[in-house]
């Protein structure tokens, strides 16, 4: 797991915080990036293994930088995990089955467990669910 990249892209710098606390102890380094355009510059510099991703942001909301990720050829492959407050059921299905995110992810609805068990399956490293 160690030297994993991550970037979360998200305007609220305590959920950044938070999500660094859960990944940083299970050896992944976390990017934080305030913001959409922000986000977005931070991944085309870092080009992460992963990146988490919200949705509802003042200046470039997460559905364009996904846009634009998937517009650039050294992006387009990067896993996309959303990690949102937006959870109704016909977000969740304009995520996953519209755009292709990786998961989807409702802020009020996950701890820290489904956080990691959700980064693992996604970059691949958990072939087998222990639940």
């Amino acid at each position: 797991m160690a030297g994993k990249k991550v970037v979360y892209v998200e305007d609220h710098a305590d959920m950044i915080d938070l999500v660094k606390l859960i990944l940083e102890p299970q050896g992944f380094e976390v990017i934080g990036a305030i913001g959409g355009r922000e986000g977005l510059e931070t991944i085309q510099r870092e080009v992460p293994d992963l990146v988490l991703l919200d949705l509802m942001m003042p200046d470039m909301d997460g559905w364009e930088v996904h846009r634009r990720m998937k517009a650039d050829e050294r992006l387009s492959k990067i896993p996309v995990i959303v990690v949102t407050a937006k959870d109704k059921p016909i977000d969740q299905v304009l995520g996953l089955h519209v755009a292709k995110v990786d998961a989807y992810l409702v802020k009020a609805d996950f701890g820290p467990k489904e956080l990691l068990e959700t980064v693992e399956r996604v970059l691949g490293r958990r072939a087998v669910s222990t639940r």
